[in-house]
């Protein structure tokens, strides 16, 4: 087993994670990110909020699930449904 580089102390933080997943595109009609639910001005302001304002974000994210609708089936789907 490796021991841990004491330097990455350095980096270590007591802050909330951001909720990103790295799936970054903004619905066009609920102005939510789809990967993360966050909106463009909370993905914005992330890094200056305080604890307090991140956990209210991290709180009110899974009732934001519904708002966003993902595209399901792409190009293929698109066309079948056309077709009917």
């Amino acid at each position: 087993m490796t021991k841990p580089d004491p330097s990455d102390a350095v980096w270590a933080r007591a802050e909330i994670a951001s909720p990103c997943v790295k799936l970054c595109v903004i619905a066009p009609e609920s102005r939510l990110c789809i990967g993360c639910l966050r909106s463009i001005d909370e993905i914005t302001a992330w890094s200056r909020m305080t604890d307090a304002a991140r956990a209210e974000v991290m709180a009110r994210l899974p009732d934001r699930a519904g708002e966003v609708a993902k595209r399901r089936g792409g190009r293929a789907a698109r066309l079948k449904s056309r077709d009917r």
